[in-house]
């Protein structure tokens, strides 16, 4: 289950919840209220899925001269 962000349209809170995508948001954590959006956030680099629908990870993958493949800059 994904972890997703909210912040309280009422006090500014922001709080985090273990929830579905379908879920309807939860009431804000400090002071109650329904009043809460659902936060755009980006969590540990995570960017997609890799072709068994594993999370793959921003850069790092291998291959040019800091992955040991050869790019031409002569620092391999």
């Amino acid at each position: 289950m994904p972890l997703y962000e909210f912040r309280c349209a009422d006090c500014g809170q922001i709080f985090d919840r273990l929830q579905s995508f379908q879920a309807e948001s939860p009431a804000c954590a400090a002071c109650g209220s329904a009043e809460v959006n659902r936060l755009i956030s980006v969590m540990g680099g995570l960017v997609g899925s890799g072709p068994t629908g594993s999370p793959r990870s921003v850069g790092g993958g291998g291959g040019g001269c800091c992955g040991g493949g050869a790019c031409g800059c002569g620092r391999n």
